[in-house]
């Protein structure tokens, strides 16, 4: 591992940070949470996410600990993914920052708006 990348893991706040601050840790996270789930039923409920995202999210939640991969014996094979102890406790760590996000969405939204209204007809 090169020295720069081996320093940033050193830190626990950046090393955690980098894999919560992505844009579908906390969603995948908080849809697992209420229990296992199959890949493609994780790709219907997380609104937005590619086939590729959601696989390479899965695979660095796995990779850290926080999910579990099951392939079940069907055919076709089909994956479960479940989230661990580890991930739950992380996803409850982060239940006051969602709770925050649902509670001020409203008001950062209007924000916005009129931040975007004002740099569009900026005042003479």
């Amino acid at each position: 591992m090169p020295a720069r990348h081996a320093a940033a893991h050193a830190c626990p706040i950046r090393d955690v940070l980098d894999r919560v601050g992505d844009a579908w840790t906390v969603l995948v996270l908080t849809e697992l949470q209420t229990g296992p789930c199959r890949f493609n039923a994780l790709g219907r409920v997380v609104d937005g996410i590619s086939p590729r995202m959601l696989a390479a999210t899965l695979r660095h939640l796995e990779r850290d600990g926080l999910v579990t991969r099951r392939v079940l014996d069907c055919k076709p094979p089909q994956v479960e993914y479940a989230i661990t102890a580890r991930g739950a406790s992380l996803h409850a760590a982060l239940g006051g920052l969602v709770d925050w996000a649902a509670a001020h969405q409203p008001d950062i939204n209007q924000s916005r708006r009129r931040f975007d209204d004002a740099v569009a007809r900026p005042a003479r």
